[in-house]
């Protein structure tokens, strides 16, 4: 499989755009791709498989390690395989490089297409991209330009050529119809997007129309993991467990790998606390992840069959994992509005961000399901706190760009269950897996 990275300079620079009208080009000439995402993004992800109709899967260095992302990118399949960028090109965690879209091009050794969103400047830019070039060995194959107008690419165009010897392959001309909309943690959702279609295609079209994309493909590579003779060992055993996720427009984030390793496991039955009357029936492990609930609130707490169910069984000893908006879930309410239950306090939407990026936790007090002194690493990113009765079983570290050092706390477990606000990917932290899928509490 031949692979290309979409990268930018910033957050806004395109890639999104740039790598959906690809995936949409590639499938209407009948080539079958394979998309990928860097970072923690599960939103984007989304977006990709709405139009690939194939899982996308995630490469984050800092969640998943080197092996995971090695064992992430050999697991895909298809004829070209599409990588979307994180942030800029550069920029990692913190004022670092480490775990950046670059970090990831240079361990699987595949080159990138810069999309660029400029405005008012040339030579400039120039300079800016020869910087981008030029500031570690990263393999940048050529520039798509995005969201400008014709007479500003003719000048562009002309500018990176004479200035920066890099490939221009051309540009997606301003037009409305292709914007989408944001909230507080980026993109609405693809299930949200009632013309969703209408843009894809729109985008694919402008592509092939303003894009040389015969040039676009010779840039694909092979990378240097022969995913035929790559040794994957982030394999669980079959055990017999049978597993119920909670999916469905308030809960959807989720990676795929995450979902794997339970698919091995045993068996993965999927509900919706939106729309079913009660959970899977005897099930061994819930699993509800994060989303939007606060979205979609007044559809959840009418559920009441749902939420009796949740509780009753939790309340019985079955054992769960819940994420963020799980977390929220489980609180007896959002915003006053009733959910679950299950934990004493309720769950308030906030203005800003509570929490944010990379961290690291560790287990500081007992527990039934994790041993004190494990650790793994994790990612946040919420507008919204819990007031919980429960002590916490976490505290975080998050180091900050000045080598000063942010702490707090969370985590909390009643019964057989484990919540949490931090989003985890298994991948590289496979022991912590184990614990939560292991039918024998962790005796303390």
């Amino acid at each position: 499989m031949k692979n290309i990275i979409i990268s930018s300079n910033g957050s806004t620079g395109g890639k999104t755009t740039i790598t959906m009208g690809l995936l949409k080009v590639l499938k209407n000439r009948g080539i079958k791709p394979q998309s990928y995402k860097v970072g923690p993004d599960y939103i984007d992800p989304d977006f990709h498989e709405y139009i690939t109709k194939v899982p996308a899967r995630n490469l984050d260095l800092y969640l998943m390690g080197e092996d995971g992302v090695k064992a992430s990118f050999s697991r895909g399949s298809g004829d070209y395989g599409v990588v979307e960028g994180v942030m800029g090109l550069y920029d990692g965690k913190g004022i670092s490089t480490k775990y950046s879209t670059a970090h990831v091009a240079k361990l699987l050794n595949l080159p990138v297409i810069l999309v660029l969103s400029p405005k008012a400047k040339a030579a400039t830019l120039c300079a800016e991209i020869k910087g981008l070039m030029n500031f570690e060995n990263v393999k940048i194959a050529g520039i798509i330009f995005n969201n400008i107008k014709e007479s500003y690419y003719n000048l562009l165009k002309a500018a990176v050529e004479k200035h920066c010897n890099i490939k221009v392959f051309g540009y997606v001309p301003s037009d409305e119809r292709l914007s989408l909309k944001s909230r507080h943690l980026g993109l609405i959702q693809s299930s949200e997007i009632e013309d969703l279609n209408e843009k894809v295609e729109l985008c694919a079209a402008l592509m092939e129309k303003y894009i040389d994309i015969d040039l676009l493909l010779k840039c694909f590579e092979d990378s240097h993991i022969d995913c035929n003779k790559y040794i994957d060992n982030l394999h669980v055993k079959n055990m017999g467990l049978k597993s119920a996720v909670a999916y469905d427009k308030a809960f959807c984030f989720y990676y795929k790998e995450n979902i794997e390793l339970l698919e091995e496991a045993g068996q993965v039955q999927f509900f919706s606390p939106i729309k079913d009357r009660q959970i899977p029936q005897d099930v061994d492990f819930l699993y509800i992840g994060g989303g939007y609930p606060e979205i979609f609130i007044d559809k959840l707490s009418r559920n009441k069959t749902m939420l009796k169910s949740i509780r009753d069984e939790l309340n019985a000893g079955l054992r769960c994992y819940a994420e963020c908006g799980g977390l929220m879930y489980l609180t007896e309410a959002i915003d006053g509005k009733e959910t679950v239950g299950f934990f004493k306090g309720e769950s308030q939407m906030t203005n800003k961000l509570q929490n944010f990026g990379y961290a690291q936790a560790k287990v500081i007090n007992e527990n039934s399901i994790l041993p004190v002194g494990i650790s793994f690493n994790c990612h946040e990113f919420h507008k919204s706190k819990v007031s919980l009765e429960k002590r916490y079983i976490y505290e975080f570290d998050k180091a900050n760009y000045d080598d000063s050092i942010k702490k707090w706390n969370c985590g909390y477990v009643k019964g057989n269950t484990l919540a949490n606000y931090a989003h985890v990917h298994f991948f590289g932290n496979l022991e912590m897996f184990k614990y939560l899928i292991s039918s024998k509490p962790f005796s303390i």
